[in-house]
């Protein structure tokens, strides 16, 4: 693999089609479909013609609101080809949300289909409307040179604080992640079959396809996580390997044991946040090992346990050790540094965010006598609500805007099953089911707080915030 490797997306590609040209790179739950290495080449340079012929440009930001079907992948490949960067934009997000990422973006063109495009048209500064249903791939693609430094994605994330930021993530990004699950632990290979549940939105499914690429691996995309026929798919489609993460373990867990739990081909899980106290129990339900894995949509893959120590770990919560690309430091007040190459390039529209050279991650860590990782826990204003990232200051924002709601804070508590649960304060007259409801209109489902507190005033700092530390965050 290291031979020649590949300094962009479009060369990837390329290699890919050219070594494993009938091979299946992808098969997708939502619809019978299955796409050959060969045609990932012909159908990028077709929907990437297509859009040329739309207007698309170098340079140019695109919204992509898309389920996980072959259209997601296609589409935000076919930009990478044009030099154009994907925002992607999750299928839950309603009229807030989108609008925000539109609006910080500076993106006015988004991929939809049909179903998604009356969000768009009630937006006060509506997007053009690409529909995918009438997006069909033309012949004629003339590749032009690409710079293996342009942007490949904006990518939001709700980062250490505030709203969602846009991280800017680059062909080198791409490559550099999923290089090192090929070349590094666990080692895919064009044996494997991979398989994802996440929403294409995320960044997980997205360096599953550059991973397979790179791998010849074939990748099976679900149309989205079902507990109940989770491992019966596993099972159909033959996969070898998956990553999970938040609520994921405790759900499957949660399932009644079937006896054939342990008639699979999975020979590795890797999951970032396994519950240490279940660990044990996942890996004798199911007959596999699962390995702890952090990473950062910043970063890509940073930190992982291997198969030399995953005895001796399990059950220890310990993240591992810095893949081979990446460099860890615990600073004087505890915080987890990350620096070295394959990082993002920033966050649309903000200062650079590195001290000297190196991230602050907003994760509290420390380090053990053999130089592995343990999370500590978090510094930053952030809720971790069954996997998703949700920006306190984001659900405030919209709070603050209902009419009869003077002021509001919103913090994460513990939850078993979640990670956790956004519980709000509010000062002001508004009720419980006004709020929900208001919300639910302006954000995905997954940040609507699910605990209310109505109080006549909330502590606050000498600059007039709202004092969260003197909050009472006990589940009411």
């Amino acid at each position: 693999m290291a031979a020649d490797p590949p300094a962009d997306l479009v060369a990837l590609i390329s290699r890919a089609a050219r070594r494993w040209p009938d091979r299946i790179a992808w098969r997708f739950d939502r619809a019978p479909v299955a796409v050959t290495f060969a045609e990932v080449d012909r159908l990028t340079a077709g929907y990437a013609q297509a859009l040329r012929a739309r207007g698309v440009r170098a340079g140019d930001r695109i919204a992509v609101m898309l389920p996980n079907g072959p259209e997601f992948a296609l589409v935000w490949l076919a930009l990478a080809r044009l030099g154009a960067a994907t925002v992607p934009l999750n299928v839950r997000y309603r009229s807030a949300d989108a609008a925000h990422v539109l609006v910080d973006s500076g993106a006015d063109t988004v991929v939809t289909t049909g179903e998604h495009r009356r969000l768009f048209d009630a937006l006060p500064t509506p997007p053009s409307v690409q529909l995918i249903e009438a997006l069909t791939p033309e012949d004629g693609f003339a590749q032009q040179p690409i710079d293996p430094a342009a942007t490949v994605n904006v990518q939001y994330t709700s980062g250490t604080t505030g709203p969602p930021k846009g991280c800017l993530l680059s062909h080198r990004y791409w490559l550099t992640l999923a290089t090192s699950l090929v070349e590094e632990f666990p080692h895919i290979t064009d044996q494997d079959v991979m398989l994802t549940a996440q929403p294409f939105s995320y960044v997980d499914p997205q360096w599953n396809v550059v991973t397979a690429l790179v791998a010849g691996a074939e990748l099976v995309v679900l149309d989205g996580f079902h507990p109940s026929r989770f491992w019966s798919d596993v099972r159909r489609y033959r996969a070898t390997y998956f990553y999970c993460l938040g609520a994921m373990p405790a759900l499957l867990l949660s399932m009644p044991p079937d006896p054939r739990d342990h008639d699979h081909r999975v020979r590795v899980v890797q999951c970032s946040a396994i519950p240490a106290h279940r660990h044990a129990e996942l890996e004798q339900r199911w007959g596999v090992q699962w390995y702890e894995a952090f990473g950062m949509t910043e970063t890509g893959a940073d930190i992982r346990v291997g198969p030399q120590e995953h005895d001796e770990l399990r059950g220890t919560g310990c993240l591992g050790r810095p893949a081979a690309h990446r460099e860890v430091m615990i600073s004087a007040d505890g915080e987890l540094l990350l620096r070295g190459p394959g990082m993002f390039d920033g966050y649309l529209g903000h200062p650079p965010p590195w001290r000297d050279g190196w991230l602050p991650t907003g994760d509290l860590a420390r380090l053990d006598a053999q130089g592995r990782v343990y999370h500590v826990g978090r510094i930053k204003d952030m809720i971790r609500r069954s996997g998703e990232n949700i920006a306190a200051a984001e659900v405030e924002h919209v709070l603050m805007e209902h009419p009869r709601v003077r002021l509001a804070a919103v913090v994460g508590v513990p939850d078993d099953l979640r990670g956790e649960e956004v519980r709000a304060y509010v000062v002001g007259t508004a009720t419980v089911e006004e709020l929900h409801e208001w919300c639910a209109q302006r954000l995905a489902a997954f940040k609507v707080p699910r605990y209310w507190t109505f109080c006549d005033d909330l502590p606050r700092t000498p600059s007039e915030r709202v004092a969260k530390d003197q909050l009472d965050r006990g589940v009411r």
